[in-house]
């Protein structure tokens, strides 16, 4: 199952970064300067920075890793985006 958001923001590099180097304590993550990845117990997320989106495709072989992804990914990135309040985060799902 996959799903995926594109973020308008001007800060997708940075966020990227962030995102990555926070997750990277607790499970493996890769980053350069434009792309990322992370790998979970539940599946892996994969980002893609742009100079003014940011990205995100979650994999995950069941719906229920899919739904936690989406939400543990979305949840820190407000948190990293505090300075962004209309920051939205709307995942689409393939079929």
């Amino acid at each position: 199952m996959k799903s995926s958001t594109t973020i308008p923001t001007a800060n997708g590099r940075r966020y990227m970064i962030q995102l990555c180097k926070h997750f990277g304590h607790r499970v493996p993550a890769t980053f350069n300067d434009r792309e990322g990845e992370v790998v979970f117990e539940m599946g892996k997320v994969g980002l893609r920075a742009a100079p003014e989106t940011l990205m995100i495709v979650a994999e995950a072989e069941a719906p229920e890793g899919l739904d936690r992804l989406e939400g543990v990914v979305a949840s820190h990135l407000k948190r990293f985006a505090f300075r962004e309040p209309d920051l939205a985060v709307d995942w689409r799902r393939a079929h």
